[in-house]
């Protein structure tokens, strides 16, 4: 099943994201469909895009993005880029859906889909389109047109929209900023203990300090940059583990991965767990990790804070943009400087508790889930052609 609904909220119309890139596309529509939850959701859908590998944080970005176009009135159907061969397939989606307009998260992956067709569309920057994809020529002019061609962009930091700025002068006048909006809801039935014993950690909770590192299995998220330095420290400390918990997105390097792991004293890999659950798993941890290459808005990094669990990441633009060190969390260069500040971190509840604070006080002021569905309803209005914008 290439395309599902997953609700009805209103009877304007029909939301279709395509991409990983994602992508939505709008179409009138005069059902009305039950709402459902999110569990609901999970629990009816087989064999679709709920059941593909894909990068976390862009599914949370593409899950929100939903929600609060639903809640102006739209639907959403969720279709993946990948599912879409050639242009003919995409002009055939759009006619057959009757769709009138589009929104795609990843400029180079999802936008280059949709430009030619006729329809208005928009456009969320991901990560590594301005980070990585701009230094491949083809792939920037690719994303120049698109950007030519687009409502909207929205950028999550000043810095990102500074870069796509540089990159394509021509399309400053397009591009807003909207952070991520945030919003957690822990398993409040989760068992900790169970879940250790599914990572083969077979000793009591009271004593240990589990890092948790949240990401899908591809190599610009970098899961194995800290292993070696966190088994050394492990061989010391027993009660030290370090826990990779994502998707099997890159088969190849996933491979990989298991295989370091599997012969790496104290560090563990759990595939990929639904939301609340991981929320869950988050505030019994000690910390969480990010120690990707590139970032656009590490959603794990601001779940961490939202929950008051202390972060740990990787000095990178995409990190430091909201990671403020030894203020909202702690920023390291390389492996040993991460060991360095996590001993630290253990060994200082007054900078633990000062962090967790800070943290959890800057996602409150700053990535506000109600004032991201303002923006976004805003932009559709775009899309819609409203008089009003």
């Amino acid at each position: 099943m290439e395309a599902f609904l997953l609700s009805q909220l209103g009877v304007r119309g029909s939301w279709h994201p395509v991409g990983r890139g994602q992508a939505c596309s709008y179409t009138p529509c005069n059902a009305r469909h039950s709402p459902t939850t999110e569990i609901e959701r999970a629990q009816n859908v087989r064999g679709t895009e709920a059941d593909k590998p894909r990068p976390r944080g862009s599914l949370q970005t593409w899950l929100r993005g939903r929600d609060h176009l639903e809640a102006a009135g739209h639907v959403c159907i969720l279709k993946d880029a990948l599912d879409f061969e050639s242009p003919s397939e995409i002009s055939d989606f759009i006619k057959a859906e009757s769709l009138e307009a589009a929104m795609a998260l990843h400029l180079y992956r999802g936008g280059r889909l949709l430009p030619g067709h006729g329809i208005p569309f928009g456009i969320i920057f991901g990560g590594t389109d301005l980070n990585e994809d701009v230094k491949h020529g083809e792939k920037n002019k690719v994303m120049g047109k698109v950007l030519e061609e687009a409502r909207f962009a929205v950028a999550f930091t000043e810095s990102m929209k500074e870069t796509a700025q540089r990159q394509w002068p021509h399309a400053k006048d397009k591009i807003y900023v909207q952070s991520q909006g945030i919003a957690t809801v822990p398993n409040t039935t989760f068992n900790w203990n169970t879940f250790l014993q599914r990572s083969e950690i077979n000793q009591s909770a009271d004593n240990l300090h589990v890092f948790l590192l949240i990401c899908g299995l591809r190599q610009v998220k970098d899961p194995l940059y800290l292993v070696d330095a966190f088994s050394e420290w492990h061989q010391e400390e027993p009660n030290i583990y370090m826990v990779i918990v994502g998707p099997e997105v890159d088969p190849v390097f996933t491979r990989e991965v298991k295989a370091k792991v599997k012969r790496t004293a104290g560090v563990r890999l759990i595939g990929e767990i639904a939301q609340e659950d991981l929320h869950a798993v988050m505030k019994n941890c000690f910390a969480v990790v990010n120690s990707s290459v590139s970032e656009g808005m590490s959603a794990a990094i601001l779940e961490a804070m939202d929950l008051e669990v202390p972060v740990l990441a990787r000095n990178i633009p995409g990190n430091a943009a909201v990671v403020k060190h030894e203020v909202t969390g702690l920023l390291f260069s390389d492996p040993q400087e991460f060991v360095r500040l996590a001993k630290r971190l253990g060994g200082d509840p007054a900078l633990e508790k000062q962090i967790v604070a800070n943290g959890r006080e800057y996602v409150r002021m700053y990535h506000s889930w109600q004032v991201e569905r303002n923006t976004y309803g805003h932009l559709v209005r775009m899309l819609e052609g409203s008089s009003e914008d």
